[in-house]
């Protein structure tokens, strides 16, 4: 017998692409996957960031960053961290254009993460550097001093600490403010990447490197085991007994930059939700306040000048029969414009007033306007300009004395902590967000409060025209709030306290540190650079 072997037909095989073509692929691929991780870094810090609660995020979007980051030239750090700032802040702002529209809002976005822009040159200037997540976490917390004094008083919305006030981190911010919690946040995530670094590194090559091992464990273990330790400063509990408070919400008639031409009817719902309130008292339904806060531009007629819109305040406050502060805009004659707060006595009226510090620039004042108006003419919406106040506000309310920092003002640092060293045992930050809609802004603020309450170790009460109007307490933890756009008023016992946190002693001081510790990594690459020997430092 025979056998027949049929040769197999060969297969067709699927094309292969060129050597060339498959080495551009690769060589694109590798291009643009820091740029694009970048940019996903920053949209992981804004998810981080309230109203969501993701504060965890920017764990994984600064270890990101670092990869983007490290051992990269100044020129790319650069580069890499403008377009991880545009991720973060374009989202982040977007409030900034809801009734101006889309320039303003980019170009604050694009201006301000010109910021984050020279922090990452920095932070790819100090990657070389032993224990260099501790040196990178400092040029990001210098970064954000600067970026929250200049230009104009500066812009700190957006520090990072603001996007952990329901994150394990918080602590910290009763022992350094929120350089120290930030710092913590950045140095985690950083380290958390050089954990992953050094982990391959040794899969790799099998070289076990202890220094730089224990450099990635301890910038991890480090900021996690500080925030459990600083738990005991977060205290809640009443040192100078308790004060019943009321914010009222008043509601504005409609939304957006006209808000304020219907100025009577804002004051009007304002004076009628605190009628409301005095009734309820009456009839047993509630406590009686100690003190009621109405909010920023709850009467944008100047009570002074305005013998009707004196006569509908004087009302309410009678009505409700305890000391009120009304969020007022006063008009002289000459001058600027005053954002102020009147401390209304039922008997007496007006007397006690708090001007606002830190004026908004584009908002309450228009600086360089001719050349701003070239790219909007909403800025003639501000025809007059506001002028800063001078003095620390704390009014003394039936025996509480209590610290305002009027909405922008919670924002920086020193405003808040001013109320906290002049006696403030409450802190109240009465707020006006109707412009910015339903937008992320006014949770985005909101969380600033609570930062604040740990910070300095008080209750902070938040009066909003139109939400969200809040009761904080010394730990953080908010106990009562509005809904956006609702009449409303809150009434609440809360602790009175007069101790002073470690961050309230220093002040500045931590951050001052944090950044020397900056400033001497730059310096040490340059000095390094300069004399030709940066190999000793890698």
């Amino acid at each position: 017998m025979s056998a027949t072997v049929t040769p197999t037909e060969p297969q067709p095989q699927d094309p292969q692409p060129e050597p060339a073509a498959a080495s551009l692929v690769q060589r694109l691929s590798g291009r643009f996957a820091r740029p694009v991780a970048a940019a996903l870094s920053g949209v992981l810090l804004f998810l981080s960031f309230p109203p969501r609660p993701l504060w965890w995020l920017a764990l994984p979007g600064f270890a990101l960053l670092a990869w983007c980051l490290h051992g990269r030239r100044p020129r790319a750090g650069f580069g890499l961290g403008y377009l991880a700032g545009l991720g973060f802040l374009l989202p982040l702002l977007i409030w900034t254009g809801e009734e101006v529209g889309a320039l303003p809002w980019v170009a604050l976005a694009a201006v301000e993460a010109l910021f984050v822009a020279v922090t990452g040159l920095g932070v790819a200037v100090v990657s070389r550097l032993p224990w260099w997540p501790v040196w990178g976490a400092a040029v990001w917390v210098l970064g954000e001093g600067v970026r929250a004094r200049v230009p104009f008083g500066g812009f700190p919305w957006g520090k990072i600490a603001f996007g952990q006030a329901e994150g394990w981190f918080l602590p910290l911010a009763a022992v350094g403010g929120t350089p120290v919690l930030g710092f913590a946040v950045v140095l985690c995530g950083f380290g958390l990447y050089e954990c992953v670094r050094q982990a391959r590194r040794y899969r790799w090559t099998g070289e076990f490197g202890r220094g730089p091992v224990a450099a990635a464990a301890l910038s991890v273990l480090v900021p996690v085991s500080g925030a459990f330790a600083a738990l005991p400063l977060v205290d809640g509990s009443a040192e100078d007994g308790t004060a019943t408070v009321a914010a009222i919400q008043g509601n504005v008639p409609r939304l957006g930059l006209d808000f304020n031409s219907q100025r009577r009817a804002v004051l009007d719902n304002h004076a009628r939700r605190t009628e409301q309130l005095a009734d309820d008292v009456a009839a047993g339904k509630v406590a009686k306040p100690d003190l009621v806060l109405w909010p920023e531009n709850s009467s944008d007629l100047d009570p002074y000048r305005n013998d009707d819109a004196r006569r509908v305040i004087d009302r309410a406050v009678r009505r409700i029969g305890v000391p009120t502060v009304i969020g007022a805009v006063l008009t002289p004659d000459t001058g600027k414009l005053r954002n102020t707060l009147i401390e209304w006595d039922p008997e007496l009226g007006p007397v006690d007033t708090y001007d606002k510090r830190h004026v908004q620039p584009f908002g309450e004042y228009i600086p360089m306007r001719s050349f701003v108006r070239l790219f909007s003419a909403d800025v003639d919406r501000v025809s007059r300009d506001f002028g800063p106040g001078s003095e620390v506000g704390v009014f003394d309310l039936a025996g509480t004395k209590v610290g305002l920092a009027t909405c922008y003002e919670a924002a920086f640092d020193w405003a808040v902590r001013d109320t906290v060293t002049h006696h403030a045992q409450l802190i109240s930050v009465p707020s006006n967000n109707a412009t910015f809609g339903r937008s992320e802004m006014t949770y985005q603020q909101l969380a600033m409060s609570q930062v604040r309450a740990v910070e300095h170790s008080r209750a902070v009460v938040v009066p909003v025209t139109s939400g969200v109007s809040a009761v904080i307490n010394p730990d953080g933890k908010i106990v009562q709030q509005t809904e956006m756009f609702t009449p409303d008023a809150l009434v609440a016992e809360v602790p009175l306290r007069s101790s002073l946190t470690p961050a309230t002693r220093m002040g500045t001081l931590p951050e001052g540190l944090i950044a020397a510790l900056a400033v001497g990594a730059l310096g040490r690459v340059a000095y390094a650079r300069r004399r030709g020997t940066s190999s000793s430092v890698s």
